[in-house]
């Protein structure tokens, strides 16, 4: 295992969080879904020994073998106030290393990035989090109120074995918390020439579901008008083709008077799409949390060439508005027809949380001390986190893994892309924030 923050000449020349990072990088914690994944073992054990070196009892959960997630308490200088989960997960998507340029699982360092699957998505704010805690505990300090440190196994699965779990059989774990901060928010963007930070506040449903197509069976040279995989392509191609109409969200009608605010154009001259797009490189998220997208995403039919197969299935990755995925099940239906079969194989619910109270203020407080003058803006994730898990328990959930980007990064690229990296003083500012927020909200 891989030892915490080695004193190496190389580790001496970069900050606590690229060490961390980069030594999680390394572990291969590839979750390739339904079932399938390497594992998240071996990183916790690392993410242990690393809280057990600060004085803390982590404990490590396994849902299944090799599916390990990690929780501890931290205390607080107040008890009184409602605890904060500060959680992330430890599992990647795949990555081909024949399309990238580095090693995905090297945690290569050049150009003044850390490379590899995991940098943005996200052992990075994983690091910044345990580095935080460095920098607090390790001063002799408490964080302002009671932490709870979660690292979860299986995000990239919908986490149904990682914090669905210990929201299931071990929800005392979180008694006493009232708000929660991840992923994908508190990054910045560039509006007409200045730096801004989108706070997310919500996120969009998640339905991943399975289209299953079926034909008779018979010889590649036939004339077989039930070809299973021509049923499957035709039903494919309307879902991944329909154009899903806007529906503006609280939440995304803020963003989108706060964009024009910024920017001093009329919103009723502006379209939504167009005000999108001028948040650059951030379009990539933010227009997909203007409507439904249903992606098809895997393929799966035959065995050989000359063999027309009987069955064909694809998967579609369904992303919906809060509260619209029923009548998009239902429109979807009616795309492919009746001859398709339907499977759901993961739902998740859609959430919406007010861009006000004190953890908010908190939140732009603090960035307004480490990048002064640049605007906090609420926004609504088209993917989703474990906060949906949490929710259920009643637990607010914000994205707030802080981090001061160039302007030409295109860091929704970063997510399950090619060449995944982040810049490292985004890494140093990212835990300098962090360290701010948890020391004094």
């Amino acid at each position: 295992m891989l030892s915490f923050a080695d004193n190496t000449p190389a580790d001496a020349a970069l900050d606590l969080t690229a060490t961390i990072a980069r030594d999680l990088i390394r572990f291969d914690t590839t979750n390739y879904g339904e079932g399938r994944s390497n594992g998240e073992t071996d990183a916790a054990e690392y993410v242990e020994a690393n809280l057990r070196s600060l004085g803390l009892a982590p404990q490590l959960f396994d849902s299944e073998p090799g599916r390990t997630s990690v929780v501890v308490r931290v205390p607080g200088r107040d008890s009184s106030r409602g605890a904060l989960v500060v959680h992330g997960h430890l599992d990647v998507v795949p990555a081909d290393p024949e399309a990238w340029s580095v090693d995905p699982f090297a945690g290569v360092i050049k150009d003044g990035l850390l490379w590899g699957r995991g940098a943005v998505d996200m052992k990075n704010m994983d690091a910044m989090m345990l580095a935080s805690l460095q920098n607090i505990l390790g001063s002799g300090q408490e964080p302002a109120r009671e932490l709870i440190v979660a690292f979860f196994a299986d995000e990239e699965a919908g986490g149904v074995l990682g914090s669905h779990y210990l929201v299931d059989t071990r929800p005392e774990l979180f008694h006493g918390a009232t708000e929660a901060i991840s992923e994908v928010g508190g990054y910045s963007i560039t509006l007409g020439g200045r730096r801004a930070y989108l706070l997310q506040t919500g996120e969009k449903a998640l339905i991943w579901i399975k289209l299953v197509a079926r034909g008779e069976a018979a010889h590649g040279s036939r004339l077989i008008r039930s070809n299973a995989v021509t049923r499957l392509a035709e039903a494919v191609a309307k879902v991944g083709r329909r154009e899903w109409p806007i529906r503006l969200t609280e939440t995304t009608t803020q963003l989108l008077a706060e964009l024009a605010r910024v920017l001093d154009v009329d919103p009723q001259r502006v379209g939504p799409d167009e005000l999108a797009l001028a948040t650059g490189t951030a379009s990539g998220f933010i227009q997909a949390s203007l409507r439904t997208t249903t992606n098809p995403t895997v393929l799966h039919a035959g065995y050989k060439h000359n063999v027309i197969p009987d069955r064909a299935e694809a998967l579609i990755d369904i992303r919906t508005l809060p509260g619209d995925e029923d009548s998009v099940l239902a429109e979807v239906a009616a795309l492919v027809g009746p001859d398709i079969e339907i499977v759901i194989m993961h739902r998740d619910i859609g959430l919406e949380t007010e861009f006000g109270g004190p953890l908010v203020d908190a939140v732009v407080e603090t960035l307004g001390r480490h990048d002064p003058g640049a605007p906090v803006l609420p926004y609504l994730l088209s993917a989703g986190t474990d906060n949906k898990a949490l929710s259920t328990l009643g637990i607010k959930g914000y994205g707030f893994a802080p981090l001061k980007l160039p302007a030409d990064l295109d860091f929704p690229a970063m997510f399950h892309g090619v060449d995944e990296r982040v810049p490292l003083d985004a890494l140093v500012f990212g835990r300098q924030v962090l360290t701010d927020l948890l020391s004094n909200y």
